[in-house]
Protein backbone atom coordinates (compact mmCIF):
# COMPACT_ATOMS: atom_id res chain seq x y z
CA UNK A 1 0.00 0.00 0.00
CA UNK A 2 1.32 3.31 -0.86
CA UNK A 3 1.96 6.43 1.65
CA UNK A 4 -0.74 7.98 -0.25
CA UNK A 5 -3.35 5.44 0.04
CA UNK A 6 -2.58 4.43 3.57
CA UNK A 7 -2.86 8.82 3.93
CA UNK A 8 -6.37 8.52 1.99
CA UNK A 9 -7.59 5.67 4.41
CA UNK A 10 -6.33 7.83 7.50
CA UNK A 11 -7.51 11.29 6.51
CA UNK A 12 -4.11 12.49 7.03
CA UNK A 13 -0.72 12.42 5.74
CA UNK A 14 0.91 12.56 9.05
CA UNK A 15 2.16 9.00 10.38
CA UNK A 16 1.51 9.26 13.85
CA UNK A 17 -1.81 10.04 13.08
CA UNK A 18 -2.34 7.38 10.82
CA UNK A 19 -1.29 4.94 13.37
CA UNK A 20 -3.58 6.43 16.16
CA UNK A 21 -5.99 6.09 13.67
CA UNK A 22 -5.80 2.55 12.90
CA UNK A 23 -5.21 1.22 16.54
CA UNK A 24 -8.25 3.27 17.71
CA UNK A 25 -10.56 1.42 14.68
CA UNK A 26 -9.46 -1.69 16.17
CA UNK A 27 -9.89 -0.64 19.70
CA UNK A 28 -13.44 0.09 19.29
CA UNK A 29 -14.04 -3.18 16.36
CA UNK A 30 -12.51 -5.37 18.93
CA UNK A 31 -14.56 -3.68 21.61
CA UNK A 32 -17.62 -3.30 20.43
CA UNK A 33 -17.54 -7.65 19.62
CA UNK A 34 -16.22 -7.89 22.86
CA UNK A 35 -19.13 -6.75 24.60
CA UNK A 36 -21.51 -7.97 22.39
CA UNK A 37 -19.41 -11.08 23.12
CA UNK A 38 -20.26 -10.23 27.14
CA UNK A 39 -24.12 -9.11 27.16
CA UNK A 40 -25.48 -11.52 24.52
CA UNK A 41 -23.23 -14.69 24.80
CA UNK A 42 -26.43 -16.80 24.82
CA UNK A 43 -28.06 -15.38 21.45
CA UNK A 44 -25.08 -14.80 19.92
CA UNK A 45 -23.75 -18.66 20.76
CA UNK A 46 -26.76 -19.79 19.21
CA UNK A 47 -26.66 -17.76 15.69
CA UNK A 48 -23.12 -18.49 15.25
CA UNK A 49 -22.92 -22.01 16.68
CA UNK A 50 -20.04 -21.27 19.02
CA UNK A 51 -20.32 -22.70 22.53
CA UNK A 52 -21.96 -19.67 25.00
CA UNK A 53 -18.87 -20.04 27.59
CA UNK A 54 -16.46 -19.72 25.06
CA UNK A 55 -18.10 -16.44 23.43
CA UNK A 56 -18.04 -14.99 27.36
CA UNK A 57 -14.22 -15.82 27.58
CA UNK A 58 -13.49 -14.43 24.40
CA UNK A 59 -15.36 -11.34 25.75
CA UNK A 60 -13.67 -10.44 28.64
CA UNK A 61 -10.22 -11.64 26.29
CA UNK A 62 -11.50 -8.86 23.79
CA UNK A 63 -12.83 -6.15 26.05
CA UNK A 64 -9.61 -6.20 28.36
CA UNK A 65 -7.63 -6.04 24.40
CA UNK A 66 -9.49 -3.21 23.24
CA UNK A 67 -9.16 -1.17 26.15
CA UNK A 68 -5.30 -1.55 25.95
CA UNK A 69 -5.57 -1.07 22.22
CA UNK A 70 -7.31 2.15 22.99
CA UNK A 71 -4.64 3.71 25.73
CA UNK A 72 -1.90 2.54 22.86
CA UNK A 73 -3.65 5.26 20.24
CA UNK A 74 -4.41 7.67 22.87
CA UNK A 75 -0.27 8.07 23.43
CA UNK A 76 0.72 11.47 20.62
CA UNK A 77 3.52 8.63 19.18
CA UNK A 78 2.83 5.25 19.90
CA UNK A 79 5.85 3.07 20.93
CA UNK A 80 7.45 0.82 18.66
CA UNK A 81 7.20 -2.34 20.24
CA UNK A 82 3.58 -2.39 21.51
CA UNK A 83 2.43 -1.68 18.31
CA UNK A 84 4.55 -4.75 16.97
CA UNK A 85 2.95 -7.15 19.95
CA UNK A 86 -0.63 -5.61 18.52
CA UNK A 87 0.30 -6.40 14.88
CA UNK A 88 1.25 -9.46 15.92
CA UNK A 89 -1.88 -10.44 18.09
CA UNK A 90 -4.09 -9.25 15.36
CA UNK A 91 -2.49 -11.95 12.88
CA UNK A 92 -2.64 -14.79 15.54
CA UNK A 93 -6.53 -13.87 16.12
CA UNK A 94 -6.41 -13.69 12.27
CA UNK A 95 -5.03 -17.41 12.12
CA UNK A 96 -6.69 -18.95 15.01
CA UNK A 97 -9.90 -17.81 13.71
CA UNK A 98 -9.29 -19.81 10.69
CA UNK A 99 -7.63 -23.13 12.36
CA UNK A 100 -10.92 -23.03 14.86
CA UNK A 101 -13.10 -23.10 11.66
CA UNK A 102 -11.33 -26.06 10.33
CA UNK A 103 -10.57 -28.09 13.32
CA UNK A 104 -12.61 -27.81 15.81
CA UNK A 105 -15.36 -25.46 15.44
CA UNK A 106 -19.21 -26.60 14.21
CA UNK A 107 -20.98 -23.20 13.22
CA UNK A 108 -24.48 -22.44 11.93
CA UNK A 109 -24.02 -20.82 8.25
CA UNK A 110 -24.33 -17.47 9.72
CA UNK A 111 -21.14 -18.80 11.74
CA UNK A 112 -19.31 -19.94 8.99
CA UNK A 113 -19.68 -16.27 7.32
CA UNK A 114 -18.99 -14.50 10.35
CA UNK A 115 -15.20 -16.16 11.31
CA UNK A 116 -13.79 -15.83 8.52
CA UNK A 117 -14.78 -12.11 7.67
CA UNK A 118 -14.24 -11.06 10.97
CA UNK A 119 -10.73 -12.41 11.10
CA UNK A 120 -10.25 -11.31 7.99
CA UNK A 121 -11.08 -7.55 8.82
CA UNK A 122 -8.69 -8.07 12.08
CA UNK A 123 -6.52 -8.97 9.50
CA UNK A 124 -6.87 -5.59 6.90
CA UNK A 125 -6.17 -3.78 10.66
CA UNK A 126 -3.09 -5.38 11.22
CA UNK A 127 -2.13 -4.21 7.86
CA UNK A 128 -3.08 -0.86 8.18
CA UNK A 129 -1.25 -0.78 11.23
CA UNK A 130 1.86 -2.38 10.00
CA UNK A 131 1.89 0.09 7.12
CA UNK A 132 1.21 3.20 9.06
CA UNK A 133 4.11 2.12 11.47
CA UNK A 134 6.70 1.71 8.95
CA UNK A 135 5.57 5.21 7.89
CA UNK A 136 6.72 6.62 11.23
CA UNK A 137 9.93 4.73 11.53
CA UNK A 138 10.76 6.24 7.44
CA UNK A 139 10.52 9.67 9.28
Amino acid sequence: MSATQLAALARTPEPHTMLRRFLAFDSAGTGANGIAYLVASGPMGRLLGIDSGLLLALGVLLTVYAAGVGLLAARPQPPTLPVRAVIEINLAWTALSFIALAVWLSPTTAGAVYIPVQALVVAGFALLQYASLRAVQKR
